[in-house]
């Protein structure tokens, strides 16, 4: 019997009831460890017998596809593959599929929801009346504010709709921009330093690149007081610019859900009292997870040629 692994944290904790798809059309399910990132280890002891990995963020490197002989497709139940050594998977003839907008709602509702949190100060409102203080923080409304948002895919396209059903004036911008996305005379494609200097809140929604988009030279373009957004990856932000940023007042606050290492080491930059930090959250919910899980397994039947119609 052909075998699937399962390495996605999400499936192998909770499980999902589409899993048994595979099972109907004459796979055996293998789920990696509880919750947990399968490790290089383990990887190397289960996939040889595999002919599809159903993947979720865990590293997969050129030694593991090697070794795995019958493996004819990775399947991310998502959308990026940086932890996949995409030139070994090609020489090998290994297909790399992903879920593309599976989780965009998911992750556009999370970054619009933080951009809410940060510009009322919800979070210590919240912390100093549950320690009995009594204390008003002045926030702003998003109405009227302008928004940058830097990549304008899947999940920027429904932040700038959002943002522009709030009322609020948005800025794009993308190395490859959409004519035809003109979604309303408030919105429009500027350059990346325009973005910067005139955007109240910043919103990420772009792959990581050679080098971090937001680095010390783009925060010194910023106007002081603007409000960083980032539910893209780790890489697009340079860290310690970001907190210079956050001293010397020019980023006001920065909430982030993606981090280089899960769960990552709480450094100043975390602890920081005007950061927000989620344990990437964007893609995890229930409708989110349900999408991509049903696109992943129907990217492993159709390679593989099979039906779990009977």
């Amino acid at each position: 019997m052909n075998k699937v692994f399962i390495g996605s944290r999400t499936l192998t904790l909770n499980g999902h009831p589409s899993l048994k798809r595979l099972e109907d059309a004459g796979l055996k399910v293998l789920l990696g460890p509880p919750g947990k990132r399968p490790s290089e280890e383990e990887q190397l002891k289960i996939l040889p017998e595999c002919v599809a990995y159903l993947a979720g963020t865990e590293r997969i490197s050129e030694k593991v596809l090697e070794s795995s002989k019958e493996l004819k497709i990775i399947s991310r139940n998502g959308v990026g593959i940086e932890n996949i050594d995409l030139d070994a998977a090609k020489r090998l003839n290994i297909q790399v599929s992903i879920t593309p907008g599976s989780n965009a709602q998911g992750v556009a509702e999370l970054a619009i929801s933080l951009m809410l949190v940060a510009g009322r100060s919800i979070l210590p409102s919240s912390y100093s009346l549950k320690k009995g203080e009594w204390k008003r923080i002045k926030g702003f409304e998003l109405a009227g504010r302008t928004l940058g948002v830097i990549g304008t895919g899947n999940i920027g396209k429904r932040v700038i709709k959002m943002a522009l059903g709030m009322n609020m004036i948005v800025i794009g911008y993308d190395l490859y921009p959409e004519k035809d996305f003109n979604p309303s005379n408030n919105f429009q494609y500027k350059s990346l330093n325009n973005l910067l200097a005139n955007s109240d809140v910043i919103s990420l929604h772009c792959p990581p690149g050679e080098k971090a988009i937001i680095d010390e030279s783009a925060v010194k373009k910023m106007k002081k007081g603007v409000i960083i957004i980032n539910t893209a990856r780790a890489g697009v932000v340079d860290d310690s610019a970001i907190l210079n940023g956050l001293k010397v007042g020019t980023i006001d606050k920065y909430a982030t859900d993606v981090y280089d290492k899960e769960p990552p080491k709480i450094d100043d930059l975390l602890s920081h009292e005007r950061v927000i930090c989620t344990p990437h959250i964007g893609a995890y919910t229930e409708e989110s997870i349900d999408r991509a899980v049903e696109e992943a397994i129907d990217n492993i039947l159709r390679v593989l040629e099979l039906d779990d119609e009977n």
